[in-house]
């Protein structure tokens, strides 16, 4: 059975780009007799607002969308502590004090997400009763588990490549996880067959295929679907201000036909979808 996902952070309210993802992954679950779950997730320290998850939902009610939703993160701290401690006792992690303009001015390399950590903190004694982030050492754990291989809907058989975004954060300073920690075992845990988002997490998946193969978690099939650009070919984000689902639905916007024309490919005029 098909098992897809929405997964938004109530830091900020919904845009047309969040509707085009969860229609996406509601209907590839829905046409294939499968579920279509609701995750909110709500560990990014002060910038999550509970009262967002509420308007979350009435936004996906709003678009004509049924959905099973499942436990928020904040109620999975155990688990990601649990897997980031199996990390460190197989030596895959290390600690790190640097901060994001540390690394910015230190980085000679950029990846996918930016600029790579060049390694400031690997090797060396770092004062642990100091905050401090863990990273994931990449090449000790590539050579833990081999080549590894995931498969995307629309792009097809891909190789992992996760050398290309450098040590990633697994644990942060001012969060219980990082992303790449939590929505690994959270996907492994709701069951998730296909996890469907936006190109622009494209590169994040060799991360997630090589912690799945870390902590002995199933491997799901991936759908990364084309971006809904606005008038001036950027990608729709919450700190851009872009028009939110709920100044619409407020407005009396008649929200299932807004879920049928993103369905055929009718965007407001100047929106456009990015295909690669």
């Amino acid at each position: 059975m098909i098992v897809t996902r929405f997964a938004p952070s109530p830091n900020g309210p919904l845009h047309l780009g969040h509707a085009l993802s969860a229609i996406t992954a509601h209907d590839l679950a829905k046409d294939a007799g499968g579920q279509f779950l609701l995750r909110i997730e709500d560990i990014d320290g002060a910038r999550s607002r509970p009262e967002l998850a509420e308007s979350f939902r009435a936004d996906l009610e709003w678009l004509g969308l049924e959905w099973e939703e499942v436990s928020a993160q904040s109620t999975r701290l155990a688990g990601y502590e649990a897997a980031a401690e199996r990390l460190k006792s197989a030596g895959l992690l290390y600690p790190c004090q640097c901060t994001r303009a540390d690394i910015k001015a230190a980085a000679t390399k950029f990846g996918p997400e930016g600029p790579i950590y060049p390694g400031t903190c690997k090797g060396k004694d770092v004062d642990l009763s100091q905050p401090v982030a863990w990273r994931l050492d990449i090449g000790r754990a590539q050579a833990a588990v081999g080549p590894l291989d995931w498969f995307d809907a629309l792009a097809g058989p891909q190789v992992a490549v996760p050398e290309r975004l450098g040590d990633v954060l697994i644990m942060r300073k001012d969060a219980p996880a990082s992303y790449h920690l939590a929505v690994t075992i959270d996907d492994a845990a709701d069951g998730v067959t296909l996890v469907t988002r936006g190109q622009d997490l494209f590169a994040a998946t060799h991360i997630h295929r090589l912690l799945q193969a870390l902590l002995d978690l199933p491997v799901p099939r991936w759908h990364h679907h084309p971006l809904l650009l606005d008038e001036i070919g950027k990608k729709l984000a919450k700190r851009r201000g872009s028009a939110s689902l709920a100044d619409l639905r407020e407005a009396a916007v008649d929200g299932a036909k807004i879920a049928s024309d993103i369905r055929l490919g009718r965007f407001p005029i100047g929106m456009s979808l990015r295909k690669g």
